[in-house]
Order: structure tokens, then sequence, then C-alpha cells
């Protein structure tokens, strides 16, 4: 690292912490050289993530919209806003730590759907009626059976 002040190249570091929710690391620094302290701060850079939708139309990955998504499927349900936030982080970071530059809003789709299903039946539900968009009834019901089906405790 080279000092702001004087522009030597070797600094100490005298002091380490996390910030940001562990997203960046500040870091207290001395040059060894002028003596004079400054700090830094250090963050992941991520490589963007471009979302293909369903007309091949490509835009810019947004957690925001998961999270807006995912909360509105969670209304009036016993999800609490920190769950959601919870489920678009952990789904940011899947599609971040896959390394890949493109995914469809359909691979999206199914991620959401698969952390909803183990939290709340209800949400669930909702996210995949919007998302599937039921053409019918009858693909409506066939879905919920297929959630009771899988659900560990019913039917036995």
């Amino acid at each position: 690292m080279i000092c702001p002040f004087c522009g030597y190249e070797e600094t100490k570091v005298l002091d380490t912490r996390d910030t940001d929710e562990n997203t960046t690391v500040r870091r207290r620094r001395v040059c060894l050289s002028c003596d004079r302290r400054f700090t830094t701060y250090e963050k992941v850079e991520h490589v963007p993530v471009m979302v293909v939708k369903n007309g091949g139309k490509r835009e810019l990955f947004s957690r925001e919209k998961i999270l807006t998504g995912i909360l509105r499927a969670c209304d009036k349900t016993e999800v609490s806003v920190k769950e959601a936030e919870k489920i678009a982080e952990d789904i940011e970071v899947e599609i971040y730590n896959s390394m890949t530059k493109e995914i469809t809003s359909r691979q999206i789709g199914e991620l959401v759907m698969e952390k909803l299903k183990d939290i709340n039946d209800i949400a669930y539900v909702r996210f995949a009626s919007v998302y599937r968009r039921f053409q019918d009834v009858s693909s409506f019901i066939d879905e919920l059976e297929a959630l009771i089906r899988n659900k560990p405790g019913i039917n036995e």
C-alpha cells in the first residue's frame, strides 16, 4: 500500500475490522517512512451478472427485485422482513458464487421458490402462482397437490 502523504511503498497494518455486515474490511495503517496514519477499505468487487428474461432481453441482476417479489408473496404471513431479506441475500450470494455472468429469470424464480417452500407454504404458492403463470385452476391444483405430497407429516 502506498502512503497517501509521502508516497512511500511500505506500510504497517495497525488494526483490521469488518464493517457493513462483513462485506467490507477497514484497515488502519501507518507509513513506515513518515509515520503518518491512514485508513483503507477493502470491498469485494462483484462481476456484473446479467439476467436473461423470457423474451431474451437482458438486464443487470437486482437483489432488490428479488426482495420485492418475496415480500409481495409473504404479505400477511408470519414471514418477517428480516427472513425475506435473508432469502434474497442467500440467493444473491449463491448467484455470485456460481461465477456465472448470465442467469435466466427462470433459474432465479426456481431458487426463490425453493427457499420459500422451506419457510412458508402460502408464500410459496403465491410466488409460484405469479412466477409460473398458471393458465387454469387444474394446473394450480396440480402444484398444490405436489406441495402436499412432498411435505413430511402429511398423508402419513
